[in-house]
């Protein structure tokens, strides 16, 4: 019987270990655009903060977090055409590509994409660049960056909003 719950620890221990996640997988669902020539009519370049550590105590011990990225399209009829998500470390370099070609965002649905508590490759100071596009007038998509992260009994979550670095506004 030791041997068998012995055995089952052990499992238990290396299936936690081998534990791994696609980053560059969306969280709900995207469709590839078509093959066509977009009319863009409106759309945005939106800078996201994300902190995937962060610092705490008087000698600077860190806590990883856990971060998705979250492109709510708050438009009730329109979709929306994501065309880039660009993952940033803390200097400034880019770390990877999450949309690969363009993609279709449903009207009022939301798309995720997931850096896990482990991937500390953008650092403390990790950002996003977003990109959407609209081929008609729409409200504007909520694009925010959800940090959680949870040890034993405590938990840390916070939300970070995205901030227009540049726009097309539709012609009046």
């Amino acid at each position: 019987m030791k041997k068998m719950v012995l055995l089952i620890c052990i499992m238990m221990c290396l299936g936690a270990c081998a534990e791994t996640s696609e980053p560059s997988a969306p969280l709900g669902i995207l469709s590839p655009v078509t093959a066509r020539d977009l009319q863009v009519a409106t759309g945005q370049v939106l800078y996201v903060p994300a902190y995937s550590q962060i610092f705490h105590g008087a000698n600077r011990d860190s806590l990883d977090l856990a971060v998705t990225l979250t492109v709510h399209n708050t438009d009730l009829d329109n979709a929306i055409i994501l065309q880039s998500v660009r993952y940033y470390d803390t200097d400034g370099e880019f770390v990877r590509e999450y949309v690969d070609t363009s993609m279709e965002v449903s009207a009022l649905a939301t798309i995720g994409f997931f850096v896990p508590e482990n991937d500390l490759s953008g650092g403390w100071g990790a950002n996003f660049i977003v990109e959407w596009v609209a081929e008609t007038p729409v409200h504007e998509p909520i694009v925010e960056a959800v940090m959680v992260s949870t040890r034993s009994t405590q938990g840390i979550s916070m939300i970070s909003s995205g901030r227009i670095l540049s726009q097309t506004l539709p012609s009046e």
